[in-house]
C-alpha cells in the first residue's frame, strides 16, 4: 500500500510559478513509476507529466511542455511539479499517482494508488 498526499496548490497570477509536492508513505516508492493529473471542473482528469522509477526519464502532455517540470527524490519519498508561465486554463485539481508496474505512462488505469489532490486557480 502507498498513500500519498499532494501539498503546494494555491491562487497565482497568469504567468506565475508553484511547485506541488507529493509525499509518499511506504517502502517501496522508489521502485514505482509516478504521475501527475489533473481535473477541471466538468472535465475529465487529464495526464499533466510523469516520471520513472529512477527519475532519468519523463513524459509531459503537450500543454504543458516547456512549462512544467516533474521531479523526483526517492531518499525524501516525494515527487515534484514545478509550474512556471501558468495559465489559466491550467486551473485544476491536480494529482499524483503511484504505478507499481514502474511503466511509464500518461493512462489513469495504469495507476493504482492516488492522492486527494490540491487545487491549483490561476487568475488572469
Amino acid at each position: 500500500q502507498v498513500q500519498l498526499v499532494e501539498s503546494g496548490g494555491g491562487l497565482v497570477q497568469a504567468g506565475g510559478s508553484l511547485r506541488l509536492s507529493c509525499a509518499a508513505s511506504g517502502r517501496t516508492f522508489s521502485s514505482y513509476a509516478m504521475g501527475w493529473f489533473r481535473q477541471a471542473p466538468g472535465k475529465e482528469r487529464e495526464f499533466v507529466a510523469a516520471i520513472s522509477w529512477s527519475g532519468g526519464n519523463t513524459y509531459y502532455a503537450d500543454s504543458v511542455k516547456g512549462r512544467f517540470t516533474i521531479s523526483r527524490d526517492n531518499a525524501k519519498n516525494t515527487v515534484y511539479l514545478q509550474m512556471n508561465s501558468l495559465k489559466p486554463e491550467d486551473t485544476a485539481v491536480y494529482y499524483c499517482a503511484a504505478a507499481p508496474k514502474g511503466r511509464l505512462s500518461r493512462h489513469l488505469y495504469e495507476y493504482d494508488y492516488w492522492g486527494q489532490g490540491t487545487q491549483v486557480t490561476v487568475s488572469s
